[in-house]
């Protein structure tokens, strides 16, 4: 099911790919998950959700510093530490053009739906999923060794779909995930969720109906 080691007990969990790492760092009042995801030839990297408690998240980073955080969506939760992070190792900052009037950070790099995002000779696919914020992206690393990889920010968990506030909103993120998810990978890809812990697609897929039906 997953291509790669996993090493816990440290400050983060990593999960070593063939040719991209992957570090998970709970942090903050919320448990929000921070990403750090590193290129192994390159060395080149990337954070996803600067989310609180920047001196740990400069820990994660450490001395080789970051090209970029990409902000997942705009709720706050995902953007305190994020100007200290960006004023202590010149980064810049990246987010969905839906999302960036509400992010208080300036955005350097406005991300739309399909956009690709290097981390040095790997690649993330931007995927917009509309419902949580009208905004809010998952990150698809299609790892060319193994099933892919998928950071779902708010938007997925163990469990259902991120949280909304109308019917209206629900509607739009279920299809989304069922339509841009579910329907698209396979049941080995591994979900690297806003908070919490991972999931794999197979794991979640025999749940999409009582979702759908219970209406969160």
């Amino acid at each position: 099911m997953y291509n790669g080691r996993v090493t816990v007990g440290g400050p983060a969990e990593v999960h070593e790919l063939p040719q991209l790492m992957i570090s998970k760092l709970a942090v903050g009042p919320y448990n929000n998950n921070v990403y750090l995801l590193r290129c192994r030839a390159t060395g080149a990297q990337v954070l996803v959700d600067a989310a609180s408690d920047p001196g740990r998240i400069m820990d994660l980073i450490g001395s080789e510093g970051i090209s970029m955080v990409i902000t997942t969506h705009r709720h706050p939760d995902h953007w305190q530490a994020l100007e200290e992070v960006r004023n202590l190792t010149g980064a810049l900052t990246a987010a969905h053009h839906d999302d960036v009037e509400g992010i208080p950070v300036p955005t350097d790099v406005v991300l739309r739906d399909g956009d690709a995002v290097s981390v040095g000779d790997c690649s993330l696919e931007v995927i917009q999923l509309i419902g949580h914020t009208p905004g809010s992206i998952a990150l698809l690393y299609d790892d060319p060794d193994g099933p892919p990889h998928l950071i779902t920010g708010d938007c997925l968990f163990p469990g259902g779909v991120g949280k909304t506030s109308t019917p209206e909103e629900f509607e739009s993120l279920y299809a989304g995930v069922v339509g841009r998810i579910f329907d698209r990978l396979p049941d080995e890809t591994w979900i690297y969720p806003g908070h919490g812990w991972d999931t794999t697609v197979g794991a979640e897929r025999p749940a999409l109906e009582e979702w759908r039906e219970r209406g969160w």
